[in-house]
């Protein structure tokens, strides 16, 4: 079996979320979702499951972080192209995301971030590893 990544979340609003998630471009995998958690599909390895507090819950150990003020942790998309960042972007705002900073520059790499419904966080990004800089001898 594939390595694979699942990421779960928590979600105030599982409809509301499952529209934000298929604006971004993830497919939903009906076959490991039900009324109370839906399979978001990013790529082949790469799972996001937003699952209602009280799904949630069933899993947890410890309180739910308020992740509308709280950082919980931050989860990184890589696209082909800054063209797609922007897409992505403009839809999720459009599915009723919010972008809390401008997009970053760092020259082998365009970032923006944008926050979910609950407030996960989202850095989206494309690098040109081509413009990475490389590290120049001091001799």
């Amino acid at each position: 079996m594939a390595k694979q990544v699942f990421i779960n979340l928590p979600v105030k609003d599982l409809q509301q979320s499952l529209d934000f998630y298929t604006a971004l471009g993830f497919a939903n995998n009906p076959q490991f979702s039900d009324d109370a958690a839906k399979c978001m599909v990013w790529s082949e390895n790469i799972f996001v499951m937003i699952m209602t507090h009280e799904k949630f819950k069933t899993f947890a150990t410890k309180p739910l972080a308020d992740t509308k003020s709280n950082l919980a942790g931050l989860f990184s998309l890589s696209l082909d192209s800054l063209d797609e960042v922007n897409n992505l972007v403009t839809n999720g705002l459009n599915a009723g995301g919010i972008e809390p900073n401008e997009l970053r520059d760092y020259g082998f790499m365009q970032q923006r971030t944008i926050e979910d419904l609950d407030g996960h966080t989202w850095e989206v990004f494309y690098m040109d590893i081509t413009k990475f800089p490389t590290q120049q001898s001091n001799e």
